[in-house]
């Protein structure tokens, strides 16, 4: 009697794994860049070009919200 489990039903499960891995540690750093976004002054928003608006909206997003570049 076998009862090895088949190649492909292995790779079902490690796949989610493996997004898990790769996606998570962005999440937390896009997570922690929003962050930062919201704790810049007025003077350091200047710096880069964004405005007060701007960087409360991009703050807001959740983090699930990733940018569309993330996505292709």
């Amino acid at each position: 009697m076998r009862t090895s489990t088949p190649s492909s039903a292995l790779q079902l499960f490690a796949a989610p794994r493996r997004i898990l891995r790769c996606t998570l540690p962005n999440l937390f750093a896009l997570r922690r860049s929003r962050r930062a976004l919201a704790a810049l002054t007025d003077e350091q928003l200047r710096d880069v070009g964004i405005s007060h608006a701007e960087a409360e909206k991009e703050a807001a997003r959740p983090v699930w919200d990733a940018p569309a570049s993330w996505k292709s």
